[in-house]
């Protein structure tokens, strides 16, 4: 009877690569991420190509099936992402409660109308933005949508960290600190990290006083998740610096809360308190 492999190699089944079920779902995937992470610049067939480690037949083939679901889109410099990724990105926002109620309730609220205000989720130690009101102020600061930032400088990021506990906030963001702001030379560890939590807990918002984009001063709240399966999510308001005064950041603050907590699960919050 012939041996078992692994008695034949001495390989064990579990010290083996896995195998790629659907590779082509998965170099179709690769190639979105390289666009994703391309921030807006078109990337070539050659590019695209070395990025992957692929053939050029291979990717030509595979951008002609994501062009055809217009998923990305072909330009004069080689290749974008199309229409069908906002539609996806909009579509995955919207099927949690609360960011269908966000917009009514941010219009309503007479501090924050005229904001522009957004909500994040957590997504490795990064804040990734989903939904935004622009308000009417004649200024447009923020984050736009699918965008990413370090979740330790951001209002936004602090506000959805502080509900992790230590071991969670360690696996989180341990790897990405001490981090320095590309803006004002801040160096934050994870014990600063902490404190700067801890000061968000007591004050009952978040302050990022201008350390992850020029001129942007951000107050952000957490919002619990509304059902078992939803993640947390953040909602913060992008003041500019020069008008954020203590005063402002103190209404904004006040704002937010009181929307966070319109925004919460009426049944989840009885059953805490219940």
């Amino acid at each position: 009877m012939p041996r078992p492999a692994e008695e034949v190699d001495g390989t064990a089944p579990a010290s083996r690569p896995a195998r790629d079920p659907a590779p082509a779902v998965t170099r179709a995937l690769g190639i979105l991420t390289l666009l994703a992470d391309a921030e807006g610049k078109p990337l070539s067939l050659s590019e695209i190509s070395r990025g992957l480690g692929l053939a050029k037949s291979s990717c030509a083939n595979l951008c002609q099936a994501l062009e055809d679901g217009g998923m990305i889109r072909r330009v004069t410099e080689g290749f974008a992402l199309g229409r069908r990724t906002a539609e996806l990105g909009g579509a995955f926002a919207v099927q949690f409660n609360q960011i269908r109620e966000f917009f009514g309730l941010v219009a309503a609220s007479p501090t924050l109308h005229t904001e522009v205000v957004q909500i994040a989720m957590l997504d490795g130690a990064d804040a990734l933005y989903l939904a935004r009101h622009e308000g009417r102020a004649p200024y447009r600061f923020g984050t736009p949508l699918g965008s990413r930032l370090p979740a330790v400088f951001t209002a936004a990021g602090n506000a959805l960290l502080c509900g992790l506990d230590e071991e969670e906030l360690e696996r989180c963001v341990g790897s990405v600190l001490p981090a320095r702001s590309s803006i004002d030379g801040l160096e934050l560890t994870l014990e600063g990290l902490r404190g700067r939590l801890q000061e968000t807990r007591e004050r009952g918002y978040a302050v990022d006083e201008g350390h992850s984009i020029t001129g942007l001063c951000g107050v952000a709240v957490p919002l619990p998740a509304w059902s078992p399966g939803d993640p947390p999510l953040a909602m913060g308001a992008a003041l500019p610096a020069d008008q954020a005064d203590a005063a402002r950041i103190a209404a904004t603050g006040t704002a937010l809360r009181e929307v966070a907590a319109r925004l919460e699960n009426p049944w989840r919050a009885r059953t805490a308190r219940g």
